[in-house]
């Protein structure tokens, strides 16, 4: 999953409201987020906190008071942030009840960070219907039907955005409306002439990142590692380029590097994703007992997140998947299933399936996630494993072996597990 809804994730391009300033969309890693331009503040909580103490009643104000907190929740990975937001959407709506199109864009991106799309879908529509204009609110609903799995909706929502301000917020957005549809040339194109056009350090580094990415799910180890340097040398305190250089030194065989740099990224933002990736390595590692002290801090973070009003059914099933409980993972799964149909979430029940012994069911939504076109060696090797539960062996032989040519770094656990299935026995050479 290449942005866990996890995935918010990138602050707009300086445009024309002040929203735009701290706007971000959902669904990219922590602290991915391009500084916007250098007019812009420093610190735009302290900003629009210092307006609405000046003037209680600017709406506005209050508006972008509350996206400044979902930003800074995103940013550091700390829950905490959205009831702060939740009262500033409340201060702002007592102003102004009706009318309100920033407060709508404010509850739009903190329903996304809180992955509640649905509802992030319909803040965003009413604001759109108020002014068809708004840049901001176009963003909050690409992202919101992005993660619904409404591609058509998406790419409509995401050409929208460029038509009105075509800036790094809506190329990066168009790039991975792309990236999903399976047109990874066409989306490494576009971050590159966002990179072209990017000033500050987190610009660049923001795009470097991208572009790393890009070459990774590939398989371009080579390239990601270009990427992902060239990327720090601008901006050394990025977490995100910090995650791939770690991800890189892996599976180049600089185990210690890599063990090393997630402690390093998970002490700075220590978001449930982060920490399950760094269980992993430690598992593979044959560092078991830190690999449970990992996950018990994961399960942590995601409480809190929940406390926090958020709904993440990803990573409950993987932190059940890692605990042993097929059963509660399967639960996970399927509500969120139920609330939308992105191809993560395909893949995600898919393989929740297979744990609970239910290859024939699993098979449905394994091969769902692989016909969406992404090209995730992930969603390929998941299908492989479970044509291979139901006997299916042929097929089972040509999606592990496509999954490993997509790309032969996709897991440190299960790209070896491939390769051993490959091997084996089981499997009709």
């Amino acid at each position: 999953m290449r942005r866990t809804a996890v995935v918010a994730g990138i602050a707009a391009a300086l445009g024309a409201t002040a929203l735009a300033a701290v706007l971000a969309p959902a669904g990219t890693p922590p602290t991915t987020a391009p500084a916007v331009a250098a007019a812009a503040p420093a610190d735009p909580i302290a900003r629009a906190q210092e307006r609405v103490r000046l003037v209680p009643g600017d709406w506005r104000a209050w508006a972008v008071l509350a996206v400044a907190y979902v930003e800074r929740g995103r940013a550091t990975g700390d829950p905490t942030n959205y009831p702060r937001a939740d009262e500033a959407v409340r201060r702002s709506l007592a102003v102004r009840p009706t009318g309100n199109g920033e407060v709508l864009v404010a509850q739009g991106a903190l329903a996304n960070a809180r992955h509640e799309f649905a509802a992030a879908r319909r803040f965003a529509l009413e604001a759109t219907k108020l002014n068809g204009y708004d840049a901001d609110a176009y963003a909050v609903l690409a992202d919101a039907e992005t993660q619904l799995g409404n591609v058509a909706a998406a790419t409509a929502a995401v050409q929208r955005q460029l038509d009105l301000r075509p800036g790094l917020s809506a190329y990066a957005r168009a790039s991975y409306d792309l990236e999903l549809r399976g047109k990874v040339t066409e989306a490494a194109d576009l971050m590159r002439q966002a990179l072209e056009a990017a000033v500050s350090p987190a610009d660049i580094g923001f795009c470097r990142v991208q572009l790393g990415d890009l070459a990774w799910h590939a398989g371009d180890l080579a390239e990601a590692t270009r990427q992902y340097d060239t990327g720090l040398a601008a901006d050394p305190g990025s977490i995100a380029l910090r995650r791939g250089k770690a991800r890189a030194d892996w599976a180049a065989g600089r185990r210690e590097a890599a063990l090393a740099g997630y402690a390093d990224i998970t002490r700075r933002a220590p978001t449930p994703s982060y920490v399950l990736e760094y269980a992993e390595l430690l598992r593979a590692a044959g560092q078991d007992a830190e690999a449970d002290a990992q996950l018990e801090l994961a399960v942590a973070g995601h409480r809190l997140f929940t406390a926090a009003g958020g709904v993440d059914g990803l990573t409950g099933t993987a932190l059940a998947l890692a605990a042993g409980d097929p059963v509660t993972a399967l639960k996970e799964a399927r509500a969120e299933w139920s609330r939308r149909t992105h191809a993560d979430v395909a893949d995600n029940l898919a393989w929740a399936l297979h744990h609970a012994g239910r290859d024939a069911e699993a098979l449905r939504y394994a091969r769902a996630a692989v016909d969406s076109g992404a090209k995730s060696a992930a969603y390929v090797y998941h299908l492989g494993v479970i044509e291979l539960g139901l006997g299916r062996t042929g097929a089972a032989e040509a999606d592990l072996a496509a999954a490993l040519r997509l790309n032969p770094y996709f897991s440190p656990t299960d790209a070896p597990l491939a390769r051993t299935l490959l091997a084996g026995p089981e499997v009709t050479r």
